[in-house]
């Protein structure tokens, strides 16, 4: 009798949540779906906690990286001088260990995914910058889904399987300057970048701007995306 193959670790950052009903306290979680999403791609999710310690060293036993969604970067990460009546949730230990993550990731060479508010932290810490809010309800990219147009020869594409794909959305905030050596792999029809791949990345790297695990149960491309991920991490 053979065992299986040990599923690959995942280290997911877990997001700092005010209220949680069924735990009664404030709590560190992060989406089911998501983690699901991981689990069904073959790999083993596990939630990190957000502390600024050690992160290289933290992450030396994980085989992969998922830079989950949440809420925003406090502006003053990318330069800004101001902040847009919109920005919610920040919080500056969960800013400062995400770029942290984001950096020695890439510097290692740990296979890397990063949905949503993980592709604008990986665009801040490689020094781009993030336009604070898309224009309102008109404009945002809430609780949508629409097509994005991939990139032919990238990474994204050899992972979805598609140059075309529907992306489940909900940002307002988009990727403005891109951050060093970064290219943009994906756009909806308004032009907002929705992937990012780094050139000459050390390791396996992709971002997109929507919510793979949002449809991942029910589209393919999605669910490879995570796939691609958990391969990359064996």
């Amino acid at each position: 009798m053979t065992s299986s193959p040990a599923r690959p670790l995942i280290a997911i950052p877990a997001r700092f949540a005010a209220t949680t009903s069924a735990l009664r306290h404030a709590a560190e979680v992060n989406a089911r779906a998501l983690i699901e999403s991981v689990w069904r791609a073959g790999g083993e999710p596990v939630s990190l906690h957000p502390a600024d310690t050690d992160v290289e060293a933290r992450l030396a036993r994980f085989d992969g990286v998922l830079l989950p969604g949440g809420g925003d970067l406090a502006p003053h990460r990318y330069g800004a001088t101001d902040t847009h009546d919109s920005v919610y949730d920040v919080d500056d230990l969960q800013d400062t260990f995400d770029l942290q993550v984001a950096l020695r990731a890439l510097e290692s060479g740990l296979p890397l995914l990063a949905v949503c508010r993980g592709m604008q932290v990986v665009n801040v810490a490689l020094g781009g910058t993030l336009e604070q809010d898309m224009g309102g309800p008109q404009r945002e990219h809430r609780h949508l889904v629409h097509p994005v147009a991939i990139r032919r020869g990238t990474l994204l594409e050899q992972a979805t399987g598609a140059e075309k794909a529907e992306a489940s959305c909900y940002h307002h905030q988009r990727v403005d300057r891109l951050g060093e050596g970064l290219e943009v792999t994906a756009r909806a029809a308004d032009g907002t970048p929705e992937g990012l791949e780094l050139a000459g990345a050390r390791g396996w790297f992709t971002a997109v701007q929507w919510h793979p695990e949002d449809t991942a149960h029910e589209d393919a491309a999605q669910h490879d995306l995570f796939a691609a991920l958990v391969r990359a991490a064996r």
